[in-house]
């Protein structure tokens, strides 16, 4: 495949010679002389030097040169006009153009359509008047490209065929009218007069750009609309490189052009790509002779000198509110300044010599372009381009977006590089060790994932939705194109008719409304929320998430109304005004009319301060009720209370305003103090507050006033329309506290008027005061600081990894994909992710004022690589021997598609759910109906009795396998159990349903016939069909037929002592033989789950996963997470998140789950599906419908945790070893080496234990969407003892060398002394006369004088008379 470098060969001569007898002899003797011409100095015409072109005259060559183009390389536009009126022409030049539209319009659209993947560069000349050199260099450069693209000059033909280049001669036109040839700027000598910098009001052009430094007013855009101009000219297009042309010295300078100090000199200004900067300005400045030399010798500056002929902006001067800082900064653009000549505006006879110092410069730079990387992002499901996706380089604190293609250019010296591509609604894709070398860009091209699919894609639609995606966000006080739709439904709107309404508009709305209920008020209204959103029930990784709440105080009635207002308004306007398209699409809205329903019947039409209605029907204040910082909170938690605390603990809002009445302010945190006083109380965020605060005021014209109710409170006064909340009065248990402090997001209160109550006629009104508010505010989620937490070992999102910054304590926390929202002012911050088991990451982030500022971090895990500890005697981390298998992945492809938000909702949806609920099973319906199962799907069914009752019915055991009673002991093995207790039969018939569901969608569902082929699952329907024969039907709170037929409560019974055959069953048939990842036993009497133990204990190992799980069925149920059960008697009833440990809340012994845990090493929970236990027949397809999903969520999870095989060094499997996990859990490997163990996200430790073998640590990372493999490699145990066996060899060794050496030297010792001794009583024999007298001596003397004087051998070793001497 050719290369986008190789040159394509321009249009044959002939075309051009029709053309050239179009023109005038002149104009043909000019481009012929052009053509003929080779030399640097003398590509155009003699007399081209000779004169700078004013005004009329440079129009008339541009119109030239493009028209002498070939067709299709050239266009001439105008991107606006000067202060007086002269056009700012632009000329584009590219091979492959489209002809000009035929009307001739010299207008921006006049451009043309950009080209896919063809990078743009533009360089824009004379932006000071007076500074001349480059409006007439880049008419020659444009005459340069042009004639050597039409002789087919190699290099220029290349540059054209893969380069949109952009020559914008004047930048300021006016300016240059008024400048005078020779004027060099020194002063002395120069023309008196004007000097023609500035624009026609004055204004320096190069100091007149947005500044990230900036210290006073932004610049009023009115006095430089050629500034303005080339703004929005930056905006419609996607510059990748550009070079600002200037005069007065020769120097290439780059950014940043000034710094947070604005020291007139000498502060070193760097921008993350401080290298890419000096690679491009050396690039320039080393093929210009005078340039290169770093010693440019200007009169007044001769003794400046610049090393490489380079310089940073700020480093040399500082320049606030110039061009190319916000080239960088706020578009994708690398923009560097060019000095070209001492002079400013030398004579003309200079001109030829000043285009040949700079042509060759000026063609590289251009060239430079094509360095770095390069590529597309694209849809991995439609193949459609990507627009606006983030490009984001590991290490380089700034990244690029992708254009209307999917395109990207990413500028970048030579190097290895991480590079990850992110898109609103796709999987982040990250390609590490990209290697970028000298020459032509690296190509990488990224195919995201959609984070959702629609089940039937509508290819279209699709395309239909995708072309609008991209709509800008307009600027406050923009005048829209066209006038929105405003609501017209304004009416006073009860609990029935705000249902009817908000039903009807989520019927009317499916694509972009989905209507869902927190729970219910204490009169059991529902507490509904309108979600409004581009994909509504979906979280899109890296789409913040916004609330509004209204009518918390029954008698504030604006906010509820104003929500009714949006809701309407956003939904009659998507797809047609780009503001709220854009705002839909890029942002997962919810709206919450009102949280106090009951109050609000209450209430009274015209109140203004009266209490009544105010508080819910428990006679509570709702903004009193919440957990708070300062104050104990005594009033019990009510339902709304509980319901929205539970609903912003389960989103990842980012930014809230919680809508009340009675004055007209926004009111910010904290709202009290410890001492209670009405002080300020200043959060940690207190400047955000304010940001946000007055991006609502600021849009309300009375509001901002600061003087709302004048004739209720005459003396309250709020600067701009803001307050602090304590300042304001003292608000303990108040809402907006607790989000900030309990949660991500930020939360403001808003007094939306005086009247709590208006009448009817004022609700058009205070909606026309308030829709800009309410939208401006909403765009504020999009300010600060946003992007994700990745793991560095496998790219996957990191769940709860902590955002600081520095300074600011107030840390948020990543969602499940590692997406994170962190809201700042402008200004320039140390921010920092960690993660509990990953090396922390810093990077200093400057915030703007506009839009939010992408930072990806991705972490280093801490521990030691599993595979190095695997060297070093311990487990191997690896990957099992089918990891590479193409099913295998295909199925973690499917697990972590279930496991993502609403990926359950597909699978259901797919599925076949022609059920029969409509009646209860008795025992003979049970047995017949199980058997029908095996019958009809004889293939992966199998029925067996694991033993029977008291009464002699068998206790049936259902098993759904591809492989059903083989043993395959390298598949989770995942059991059901209902019925415990007789008269509590929901759970039975659910796991009916479940089986039936099961079978039914087997080899029709890819996901259900999946799970089947990889999973054991069985499913005890009835554990207690005795007593499930004696209980009757919609008897919700009788006992009879808890117990088995001996009135014996199976849940006590699991002891190693149990009498009742029903437990014996279970306990020999399922749990002790140990081969369960994970049991669910469902039950009745209220709406929770409970996880072990049921018995009372000090501590509970395992405690995080055994929560974790029971919490993964409460969040999957619809009602249940939120904690209110409502079940009669215990209306009051509050569990947080819908999970209780089983002590907690009905402590006794001998249950099934605690037998399961501790004797079958397998989890148990206890899901309660009803507050009734028997409840009527026809309430059984609603509780499947609750319950459907939350049980297909443990079959998703039981694949999860850890999958591990153990095997020695031969490569046996180890079969019986004991895996402990985090010093506690104990599991046994199965047979052929196979352990699983569920564990809650995150490291955990991993000890092996087997006879024969030593003793194997490994650590393992468990992520919440996939399970995560584990080998472990048994070493021979060499230990005798418990001590190494080389230690023990070797003192056994040396000891036995020390007894045989002892026992050497007492058996010489003894043969000495035996020998001495018989040579002393010969002795004595010969001399018994002198003897006798010796003996004498020795009765009464001393025996040592004998022994040492006459009878002492000389001729002893000392060692023989020690020896001696000491017997």
């Amino acid at each position: 495949m050719a290369s986008a470098w190789d040159a394509r060969p321009p249009g044959r001569l002939p075309l051009l010679l029709c053309l050239l007898l179009l023109r005038s002899p002149a104009q043909a003797a000019h481009i012929k002389k052009a053509e003929a011409t080779t030399s640097a100095g003398a590509q155009a015409a003699e007399g081209q030097f000779d004169r700078y072109y004013h005004e009329a005259e440079l129009s008339s060559v541009l119109r030239e040169v493009a028209a002498a183009g070939s067709p299709g390389l050239a266009r001439l536009f105008s991107i606006g006009r000067s202060v007086e009126g002269r056009p700012l022409w632009v000329l584009r030049l590219t091979a492959g153009l489209e002809p000009p539209p035929p009307d001739g319009d010299a207008g921006p659209d006049a451009a043309g359509p950009l080209l896919p993947g063809r990078p743009q560069v533009k360089l824009v000349g004379n932006m000071h008047g007076d500074e001349t050199v480059s409006r007439q260099v880049l008419v020659y450069l444009a005459r340069e490209l042009v004639a050597g693209y039409h002789r087919g000059d190699p290099r220029l033909v290349r540059l054209l065929n893969t380069t949109d280049v952009y020559l914008m001669p004047s930048l300021n036109p006016d300016g240059f009218e008024r400048a005078r040839e020779g004027d060099c700027g020194l002063g002395d000598g120069d023309p008196p007069g004007p000097t023609g910098r500035d624009n026609s009001r004055g204004r320096d052009l190069n100091r007149s750009f947005p500044d990230q430094f900036r210290t006073g007013e932004p610049p009023a855009l009115d006095d430089v609309p050629e500034v303005r101009a080339l703004m929005d000219w930056i905006h419609r297009n996607k510059f990748v490189l550009s070079g600002n042309l200037h005069g007065g010295s020769v120097v290439a300078s780059y950014p940043f052009d000034d710094s947070p100090e604005h020291k007139v000199t000498g502060i070193y200004s760097k921008t993350s790509d401080d290298e890419v900067f000096k690679y491009l300005a050396k690039a320039y400045a080393s093929n210009h002779p005078i340039m290169k030399t770093g010693a440019p010798h200007c009169p007044g500056d001769e003794d400046e000198t610049f090393k490489d002929g380079i310089t940073n902006g700020a480093h040399w001067y500082d320049v606030e509110g110039g061009m190319q800082d916000y080239n960088y900064v706020w578009a994708d653009c690398f923009e560097i300044t060019l000095e070209l000549s001492c002079c400013k505006y030398p004579p003309a006879s200079q001109l030829r010599q000043e285009w040949e110092n700079n042509r060759e410069s000026l063609i590289t730079l251009i060239e430079k372009v094509h360095i770095g990387v390069k590529g597309f992002v694209k849809d991995s499901v439609t193949g459609s381009g990507l627009e606006n996706a983030t490009i984001s380089v590991a290490g380089i604190n700034h990244n690029i977006t992708t254009g209307r293609f999917g395109d990207f250019h990413r500028l970048l010296v030579p190097g290895t590089y991480n590079l990850t591509a992110v898109l609103t609604g796709y999987m982040p894709l990250t390609f590490n060790n990209v290697t970028v070398k000298e020459g032509p860009a690296t190509e990488v091209n990224f195919s995201l994932r959609p984070t959702v699919t629609s089940v039937i894609p509508d290819t279209t639609e699709a395309v239909a939705t995708s072309s609008t995606v991209a709509v800008p966000n307009i600027p406050p006080g923009t005048p829209p194109s066209h006038q929105p739709i405003q609501p017209k439904d304004f009416h006073h709107h009860h609990f029935p008719d705000m249902e009817i309404f908000l039903r009807r508009f989520a019927n009317e709305y499916p694509n972009i409304t989905r209507l869902y209920s927190l729970g219910k008020s204490v009169e059991s209204r529902e507490l509904y929320v309108m979600e409004i959103s581009d994909n509504p029930g979906v979280h899109e990784p890296g789409e913040p998430e916004f609330k509004y709440i209204g009518n918390m105080h029954g008698n504030e009635v604006v906010g509820r109304e104003l929500l009714l207002n949006l809701i309407e308004y956003l939904c009659k306007n998507f797809g047609t005004d780009p503001e709220v398209t854009d705002l839909v699409r890029n942002t997962r809205i919810h709206l919450m009319p009102s949280m106090n329903p009951d109050g609000y019947e209450k209430s009274q039409e015209g109140d203004s301060v009266s209490v009544v209605g105010r508080n819910n029907s428990n006679n509570f204040d709702l903004n009193r009720n919440f957990p708070d910082q300062f104050v104990q909170i005594t009033d019990p938690a009510q339902p709304e209370t509980i319901a929205v605390i539970s609903w912003m603990k389960a989103y990842p809002f980012v930014l809230s305003a919680n809508l009340h009445g009675g004055s007209l302010v926004v009111n910010y945190p904290y709202d009290d103090d410890e001492q209670g006083l009405a002080t300020y109380s200043k959060s940690p965020d207190d400047a955000v507050f304010q940001q946000i605060a007055l991006s609502y005021s600021k849009e309300n014209i009375q509001m901002y006033q600061g003087r709302p109710c004048k004739n209720m409170y005459p003396t309250e006064y709020f600067p701009h329309g803001i307050t602090n909340g304590a300042k304001w009065y003292n608000v303990p248990g108040g809402m907006q506290d607790w989000n900030y402090l309990h949660t991500n997001c930020f939360e403001v209160t808003i007094e939306l008027g005086c009247v709590k109550y208006p009448f009817e006629k004022d609700l058009p009104k205070l909606w026309e005061q308030n829709r800009r508010s309410l939208i401006q505010f909403m765009k504020q989620v999009h300010q600060g600081v946003r992007g994700f937490v990745l793991d560095a070992t496998d790219g996957r999102g990191i769940l709860n990894a902590t955002i600081s910054v520095a300074e600011i304590n107030h840390p948020v926390t990543t969602y499940k994909t590692g997406d994170y929202w962190r809201l700042l002012v402008p200004g320039t911050y140390k921010i920092t992710a960690s993660a509990r088991g990953y090396n922390p990451a810093t990077k200093n982030v400057t915030v703007k004022s506009e839009g939010a500022v992408q930072v990806n971090f991705t972490l280093v895990r801490s521990s030691t690589d599993s595979n190095h500890e695997s060297k070093k005697g311990k487990g191997d981390s690896t990957n099992t021997d089918d990891a590479n298998d193409p099913t295998t992945k295909e199925f973690e492809t499917l697990i972590k598609d279930l496991s993502a938000e609403n990926g359950l909702e597909d699978l259901m949806l797919r599925s076949s759910s022609n059920l029969a609920l409509y009646r209860y099973h008795s025992y003979k319906d049970l047995s017949e109906f199980l058997r029908g199962l095996v019958m009809n799907y004889p293939q992966i069914t199998n029925l067996t009795s694991l033993g029977q009752s008291a009464e002699y019915r068998h206790i049936w055991s259902l098993e759904i396998s591809n492989k059903p009673n083989v043993s395959e002991p390298e598949e989770p093995k995942i059991r059901f159990v209902a019925g415990i207790h007789g008269n509590a039969p929901v759970g039975t018939e659910l796991l009916l349903a479940l089986a039936e569901f099961l079978c039914l969608n087997y080899k029709k569902n890819p996901a259900v016939t999946q799970l089947i082929d990889r999973t054991r699952i069985v499913i005890v329907p009835s554990l207690n069909p005795d007593g499930r024969e004696r209980a009757q039907e919609k008897d919700c709170t009788s006992k009879k037929g808890q117990t088995n037929a001996h009135g014996k409560d199976l849940d006590t019974d699991f002891t190693n002592n149990a009498s009742q055959p029903e437990t014996k069953a279970i306990i020999e048939n399922l749990i002790q033989k140990q081969d369960f990842s994970l049991s669910v036993a469902l039950d009745g009497g209220s709406v929770l789950v409970t996880y072990p133990y049921d018995k009372p204990v000090q501590t509970v190992e395992n405690k995080e996963t055994l929560k974790h799980l029971a919490s993964l069925y409460a969040n999957n149920h619809p009602s249940m997470h939120m904690g209110q059960p409502s079940c009669p008697n215990k209306s009051d009833e509050n569990i947080p998140g819908g999970v209780m440990r089983g002590a907690e809340w009905h402590s006794h012994l001998g249950s099934m789950k605690d037998y399961s845990v501790t004797y079958g090493h397998c989890p148990e929970i206890t899901v309660y599906t009803s507050c009734c236990y028997f409840p009527s027949a026809v309430q059984l397809p609603s509780l499947w419908a609750e319950n459907k999903k939350s049980l297909l969520s443990m079959l998703v999870e039981v694949h999860k945790g850890v999958h591990g095989f153990v095997k020695d060094k031969s490569g046996k499997p180890v079969s019986k070893a004991v895996i402990v996990l985090n010093e506690g859990i104990k599991v046994h490997t199965k047979e052929g080496g196979y352990f699983h163990v569920l564990l809650a996200p995150g490291f955990h430790n991993i000890n092996a234990i087997a006879d024969g073998y030593q003793q194997q640590h490994s650590q393992v990372f468990v992520h919440h969407d996939a399970a995560s493999s584990v080998v472990i490699v048994f070493d021979t145990d060499n230990r005798i003892f418990g001590l190494p066996r080389e230690l023990v060899v070797t003192v056994l060794g040396a000891t036995m060398s020390a007894l045989i050496l002892t026992a050497c030297i007492i058996w010489c010792i003894c043969s000495i002394k035996s020998n001495r001794h018989k040579d002393g009583f010969h002795r004595l024999r010969q001399h018994h006369d002198e003897y006798e007298d010796e003996i004498r001596m020795m009765s009464t003397g001393s025996k040592k004088s004998l022994l040492s004087h006459e009878f002492q051998d000389e001729t002893d070793t000392e060692e023989e008379t020690l020896y001696s001497s000491k017997h």
